[in-house]
């Protein structure tokens, strides 16, 4: 279908999406990213922006949002959804979002793909438009009735949703009483994403993460007993050479007592302008090689008595099998654990049975960070 730029049956709802826009962030789980979830800022940046590890939000003051705010962006973003739908009905689609319909309104204004919030609601419906994720570092800071407020709000806006997710602290669901949290599952969060880190508790102060490892325990039981799916995240190496065996197996511990539905591998890469980027530089902190990683890995896997799942989902995750492919699967369901605990710790004896210099080194990944 050939679609001719001077076209006017559609030129108006171009017009229309070209002059809106809504709250959207950058940072979101690859799960979210890879599944094409809407992206929906209830808070902006980070309320701790503290660790020492994390470059993502310094430099940006948290902005607590009012539940008006996020219900306006909610009402933005289904005015763009009524006029791509409008588009879709006027080229003969029919309501399917496909590249036919992308072709018709980037014909009328070429530009409009550089607009985040029209490629974010677009990818959103291409995708399915079943998912949500709800930005920035810590939604759960809201306060409870607020936030049950703005998702209901979400949820009878957008019936098609089947999954919304946000980020949030351990520390954060340590202080929300269980009614709260709830209350916030029933109003239409499913899961939460945590950065857990390390389960150790000289670690975490170390890294100045606000925690203690109790308070990260009694945060993802809460979660648990609340009813939402639960990511972990971890940080292979975030204790560096000096302090890696006791970083695997407090890991292991706080890990085995939470039982989190998913359990998330981050290796630690230090990123230029944090400061622990400045002592990995100063010599004061050691990043181990891949094999010492391994090594560590394989004591904190050892470690886990959970029923999650174990995923390397992420690009970081980059060590190498005997084919020079990659030794970890890196989807969002990783390994099913107890069942497959055994085929990860022989994949890690695998990756420590090849020579080291075919793993991809943490030198060249910080060299990559810093560019």
């Amino acid at each position: 279908m050939a679609f001719k730029a001077e076209n006017e049956i559609y030129r108006s709802n171009v017009e229309k999406i070209s002059k809106l826009s809504f709250a959207v962030g950058v940072y979101r789980p690859p799960s979210e990213g890879g599944s094409g979830s809407l992206l929906l800022r209830v808070t902006e940046n980070c309320p701790w922006n503290k660790c020492t590890f994390c470059e993502m939000y310094k430099g940006h003051s948290f902005i607590y949002r009012s539940v008006e705010d996020v219900k306006a962006d909610i009402d933005t973003v289904k005015i763009i959804v009524d006029e791509i739908l409008e588009v879709a009905r006027k080229i003969g689609q029919e309501g399917r979002i496909n590249r036919d319909v992308l072709r018709a309104l980037l014909s009328v204004n070429p530009h409009l793909d550089e607009n985040h919030c029209f490629s974010t609601v677009f990818s959103w419906l291409y995708y399915g438009g079943r998912t949500a994720f709800l930005q920035d570092a810590d939604s759960m800071i809201m306060r409870p009735q607020e936030f049950v407020e703005a998702l209901k709000y979400l949820r009878k806006t957008f019936p098609s949703l089947t999954r919304v997710t946000s980020y949030t602290r351990s520390k954060t669901l340590s202080q929300r009483k269980l009614e709260d949290l709830k209350a916030i599952h029933e109003a239409g969060l499913d899961r939460v994403h945590v950065g857990l880190e390390t389960g150790d508790d000289e670690v975490l102060k170390i890294i100045r993460k606000g925690v203690t490892s109790a308070e990260q325990v009694d945060g993802g039981k809460k979660a648990m007993a609340a009813g939402f799916q639960l990511s972990e995240y971890w940080m292979t190496d975030i204790g560096g050479r000096e302090y890696w065996p006791q970083h695997a197996k407090n890991t292991a511990r706080v890990l085995n007592e939470i039982n989190p539905h998913y359990i998330r591998s981050r290796p630690f890469v230090p990123r230029c302008g944090t400061p622990i980027f400045e002592d990995y530089e100063q010599g004061r902190m050691h990043i181990s090689s891949p094999h010492e990683r391994l090594e560590e890995l394989r004591v904190m896997i050892d470690g886990l008595n959970v029923t999650s799942r174990v995923c390397f989902d992420h690009s970081m995750n980059a060590w190498a099998n005997r084919q020079s492919g990659l030794l970890f699967r890196q989807d969002y369901e990783g390994y099913k654990f107890p069942e497959e605990k055994s085929l990860v710790l022989k994949l890690i004896d695998e990756g420590l049975s090849i020579d080291e210099n075919r793993h991809v080194h943490v030198k060249d990944l910080v060299a990559i960070s810093s560019l």
